[in-house]
């Protein structure tokens, strides 16, 4: 059966938004998630490819294509983990096909109270068709990575969310490969240049839009100490969005208000945040990468194996023709806002890659991803060493973590054995059922926390081998560039 044609566009555009649906706990969840459906069946310009992040529900999703479906008729919901993954990608075009990949290093199921381990985090990935030659294909990957929970560099999770932003990278670098136009969106939980940031730019041919249109935009929070050595000052809600692409903790969404903002905004009252209100929280976290795909050495016109034109093989080249945060209106009779992040919006424009590329007034043509030349890159030395010591310390962590849970399932099976065995001697009824229920209790702590530290540790602890291999054999490689360029020079 084959795919049906389609006149190739001359833009995308592309749009993230993290919902902020999680079941039970988001106040007004369906309310908020049916808008959201409405603002993108109303966007101007139409959206023509949409990752979304915290759509946990069937029910969620299915108000969102209802509302979308004249704009983007085509979606999948993936599913993942025990509760489910929260992705989605919603499409003009047909998927032609889809996949979930789940992240090797993703939480703790210990930290129940978090759910990030439960929900199965990893890559929502689609193929969409969006022209009629053999290469007018868009790899999609959306994605959300483990929060931080502490501030860097004392985030216990950091190590998982640089390996998770590491096997990002690899995907992202084998769908380039492919030659086809390459998007990664999502909520990635990092601020610009952190080190997942850093890894996936340099270990993949993709570009983070924002930076390209906007090179001197903010690193974090203006109280974070990155912004902080910039010596700027505390940027404005309306520099933060103009400027800085913020789309988290800032000052305008009122699910970042203080207790006393929300309590007037619940008794009806239609709070108003002015765009000049200094804003020193708010940072970008949601991201849109792009790269246009690698072309083929040989000669245009060329026939390929499968009777192909070459000139159809060759990718088409893309750039960033505009960037912006959406979504940052408040429901029409709440009045809160649509979600605790807002979105994050860019328009690719397709050029003709025989002719001079259109350069950007914030940058130059090289600074537009190409497969070709961008997945050579490395890191320098000294952060494959951070990344190791990162691992180390991580792995000395679970290292002793499975010895205190192992040792604690021992002890238990050991107690438990002594509560059976002194309810023989006891001298009432309730003391013999207080002995039962310590046992069976103990016991069964006991017992999750055996399995957590001989299996799931165990397994966790083969998944950072295996990172840890991967980031050496990057860091040889590293350091034999580092040794030609000494030697060039």
């Amino acid at each position: 059966m084959t795919s049906p044609a389609y006149d190739t566009p001359e833009t995308l555009r592309i749009v993230t938004l993290n919902c902020w649906g999680l079941k039970y706990i988001a106040k007004y969840r369906n309310e908020r998630l049916t808008e959201i459906g409405n603002q993108l069946a109303r966007s101007d310009p139409a959206p023509d490819i949409v990752g979304l992040q915290e759509c946990w529900t069937q029910q969620d999703y299915l108000a969102i294509r209802e509302k979308t479906r004249h704009i983007l008729p085509y979606g999948k919901f993936y599913y993942s983990g025990i509760f489910g993954g929260g992705l989605a990608i919603l499409s003009r075009w047909p998927i032609e096909e889809s996949s979930m990949y789940r992240y090797p290093l993703n939480g703790r199921p210990s930290a129940f109270f978090r759910g990030d381990w439960f929900v199965g985090k990893g890559v929502a990935c689609a193929r969409i068709r969006y022209g009629s030659g053999r290469k007018d294909v868009a790899e999609v990957f959306c994605t959300h990575l483990h929060a931080p929970y502490e501030r860097e560099p004392n985030d216990s999770y950091l190590c998982h969310r640089t390996a998770q932003a590491w096997e990002m990278a690899k995907l992202l670098r084998h769908a380039a490969e492919r030659g086809h136009l390459v998007i990664s969106l999502g909520d990635f939980n990092m601020v610009p240049l952190s080190l997942a940031h850093r890894i996936i730019e340099t270990h993949s041919p993709v570009r983070d839009v924002w930076r390209l249109l906007r090179p001197n935009s903010s690193l974090g929070a203006a109280s974070q100490p990155a912004e902080r050595r910039r010596g700027r000052k505390v940027p404005t809600a309306e520099d933060n969005l103009e400027v800085n692409g913020a789309t988290c903790d800032s000052c305008l969404n009122t699910w970042r208000w203080s207790k006393p903002l929300r309590k007037r905004l619940n008794r009806g009252e239609d709070v108003v945040v002015e765009l000049d209100t200094e804003d020193p929280k708010a940072k970008r976290l949601d991201y849109i990468f792009f790269s246009c795909g690698e072309k083929s050495p040989r000669a245009a016109g060329d026939v390929d194996s499968d009777g192909g034109r070459e000139d159809d093989a060759a990718g088409p080249e893309w750039t960033v023709e505009s960037a912006n945060v959406g979504m940052t209106g408040r429901h029409p009779t709440l009045k809160c806002s649509l979600s605790d992040h807002f979105s994050v919006e860019a328009t690719l424009w397709r050029r003709n890659h025989q002719l001079q590329p259109t350069v950007s007034t914030a940058t130059d043509a090289s600074a537009f991803p190409r497969a070709d030349t961008a997945h050579s890159a490395r890191l320098p030395v000294a952060v494959y060493d951070e990344i190791l010591e990162l691992i180390r310390t991580y792995n000395l962590r679970e290292v002793r973590q499975r010895k205190v849970r192992l040792a604690h399932f021992v002890a238990q099976v050991t107690l438990a054995v002594g509560c059976l065995v002194g309810v023989w001697w006891a001298p009432r009824n309730y003391v013999a059922f207080l002995l039962m229920l310590w046992s069976t209790l103990g016991l069964s702590a006991g017992v999750i926390d055996g399995l957590i530290g001989g299996l799931f540790v165990g397994s966790e602890l083969r998944a950072l081998w295996e990172f840890e291999w991967e980031v050496r054999t990057a860091r040889e490689a590293a350091l034999l560039l580092e040794e030609k360029k000494k030697l060039e020079g």
